[in-house]
């Protein structure tokens, strides 16, 4: 099975370490819910602010999801520390549209998605199947590996912290972008590439998703 997505909007923003600005003091005024905010909902939050989302249903995907708060409960178990409520709640995979949709106060349809290297293909083939209902779809993944002694495990992404986001809506129109030139040249996360691919190919509206 095919089905055409017509971009109507895409944005994504990258840093080898730590992503700069994220506007969050503007897009999140009040202060004691800006510093409940994980990386990854800081990035999903501006990256919906970017593509100019309306409360559509969501499709989110992260291959390694929120890692530095994992990583932290891993630590606290090993010495034998006692785990904070707050970073328990930002470990699970959907923390950052939690987030996003709490503020945006969206009650629409969200999914979470993580499949590995495959995790922005899978995102764009589910939001393909929901876009057949005939609505605008935000896609959106992100990454952010930029934990304490990733050096030590990390021999194979340059960008620490990424973030991809698309609106998207099923279209008849042909297809004038497809996934048969991917490039890797500067080792974004792998779990990213088939969305960034699209939103880098801006002058290219239309890609052909196979189910």
């Amino acid at each position: 099975m095919k089905i055409n997505l017509e971009i109507l909007n895409s944005a994504f923003i990258c840093d080898k370490i730590e992503i700069a600005e994220l506007n969050t003091k503007t897009l999140v005024p009040k202060m004691m819910t800006r510093r409940r905010l994980t990386r990854a909902a800081k990035i999903a939050i501006y990256l919906s602010n970017e593509v100019n989302s309306n409360n559509e249903r969501i499709i989110y995907g992260s291959s390694f999801g929120e890692l530095k708060s994992s990583a932290t409960i891993l630590n606290n178990i090993n010495n034998e520390e006692t785990i904070s409520p707050t970073v328990f709640q930002n470990s699970v995979y959907n923390t950052a549209v939690s987030y996003l949709s709490m503020l945006t106060s969206n009650k629409n349809e969200i999914l979470t998605i993580s499949s590995g290297d495959n995790t922005s293909l899978n995102v764009l083939k589910t939001a393909a199947i929901k876009a057949l209902d005939g609505d605008e779809i935000l896609v959106m993944v992100t990454e952010t590996l930029n934990i304490e002694k990733i050096e030590e495990l990390n021999n194979c992404i340059d960008y620490l912290e990424c973030g991809v986001a698309l609106k998207v809506k099923v279209t008849t129109k042909d297809a004038n972008l497809s996934f048969s030139n991917i490039q890797n040249p500067n080792n974004y996360p792998k779990s990213i590439l088939h969305m960034l691919h699209i939103a880098m190919n801006q002058d290219k509206n239309i890609i052909e998703i196979n189910i």
